[in-house]
């Protein structure tokens, strides 16, 4: 079942109530520095009237400061905005299968693929552990100059199956020498699901969580 979700979305919310807090706190000041310039005005001594510049410049400080809160109103509600196209964007995204920049795996249905890259021909170690680091199993494949694809049924090294979930998994090349280098991969996996975390969005393969940004292209 695929769902788009969204969580943590009480920072536009906590902006709004701020702005609004400080608007408040400036028509208050701005009144009570009014009735007290009035006072003065009225009671002035006629034959040495007051300087009224500095109460001009004050006046024109409470306007600019007026005119930055509004402004930062607006800007919040445009990222309010462009946060929702993204959200609506990134939601048509999901049941389709894309390629991600992480260092974690989607085991989906009992199947997970990835897309690795080798510099020269050679063996290439893969490495699957849990969460928490514990081996899974480990595997040695023939890999040639380029793109290569890796599959795995979801099976430990034991071939127990194992859940559905998220798992790190390593890939190191070999060349002829034997110099081991770490192979740069991406995951390949079918999104099940958007959400928000504060002003971030994210997109879910199954178990795995991981930033929209990371997506580097959508397969079909």
């Amino acid at each position: 079942m695929t769902t788009t979700s969204a969580t943590g979305t009480t920072t536009s919310t906590g902006t709004t109530s701020t702005t609004s807090s400080a608007l408040g706190s400036l028509s208050g000041n701005l009144q009570n520095f009014l009735k007290l310039l009035m006072t003065q005005l009225q009671n002035q001594d006629p034959t040495d009237p007051l300087d009224t510049n500095q109460f001009t410049n004050q006046l024109v400080q409470y306007a600019s400061v007026e005119q930055q809160i509004n402004a930062n109103t607006n800007l919040t509600q445009l990222i309010s905005l462009t946060q929702s196209g993204q959200m609506l964007q990134g939601s048509s995204m999901v049941g389709h299968t894309v390629l991600l920049d992480s260092d974690q795996l989607t085991l989906q249905d009992h199947a997970a693929m990835l897309q690795f890259t080798a510099d020269t021909a050679g063996e290439a170690s893969v490495v699957v552990s849990t969460a928490s680091g514990t081996k899974v199993m480990e595997t040695t494949v023939t890999a040639s100059k380029g793109a290569n694809i890796w599959t795995w049924d979801g099976k430990d090294s034991s071939g127990k199956q194992m859940v559905d979930g998220a798992y790190k998994v390593t890939i190191t090349g070999h060349d002829s020498k034997g110099t081991a280098t770490a192979l740069p991969f991406t995951v390949v996996g079918t999104v099940t699901g958007i959400s928000k975390s504060g002003s971030t969005l994210q997109v879910q393969l199954g178990g795995l969580t991981a930033d929209l940004a990371d997506v580097q292209s959508v397969v079909q």
